[in-house]
């Protein structure tokens, strides 16, 4: 199951919301400012990064500004009180299956939370009406 982790305000959010809609891909959606996220969904997201914190914060946020912290320096139970604190440190939205995370909306790689099996029925269709209209 994917989970979306979003903010209402937040377009890039509704993008995502949409494009998983459109793609009747079922998901659960986690508004992290109604509901602050868990220190498991947390440490869950990190450990999906490849860059660990540098991946899920939001640089251009203004409580990140204003605190002017160096997550580098954070023992990891302070980043996660810091998180549950201010939301809005992290970016958004936050896309997470079993396999893989996305931070932001990004039309092309969102397409990974497609099944593998849909994906290669899409392509054999796609061949296949290619092959037709020049053959």
């Amino acid at each position: 199951m994917i989970k979306l982790y979003t903010s209402p305000s937040c377009t890039s959010c509704r993008k995502a919301k949409a494009w998983l809609q459109t793609n009747h891909l079922n998901f659960e959606e986690k508004n992290i400012f109604a509901e602050p996220l868990s220190e498991n969904e947390i440490r869950q997201i990190l450990a999906a990064t490849e860059g660990g914190v540098e991946d899920i914060i939001s640089t251009r946020s203004k409580v990140y500004e204003k605190l002017g912290i160096d997550f580098n320096d954070l023992s990891l139970k302070e980043m996660i009180r810091l998180f549950k604190e201010y939301p809005s440190l992290l970016r958004r939205p936050i896309l997470l299956d079993e396999k893989r995370v996305l931070i932001g909306f990004n039309e092309d790689e969102i397409r990974a939370f497609i099944p593998r099996e849909i994906r290669g029925v899409a392509r054999n269709l796609i061949y296949m009406k290619h092959s037709v209209l020049y053959s």
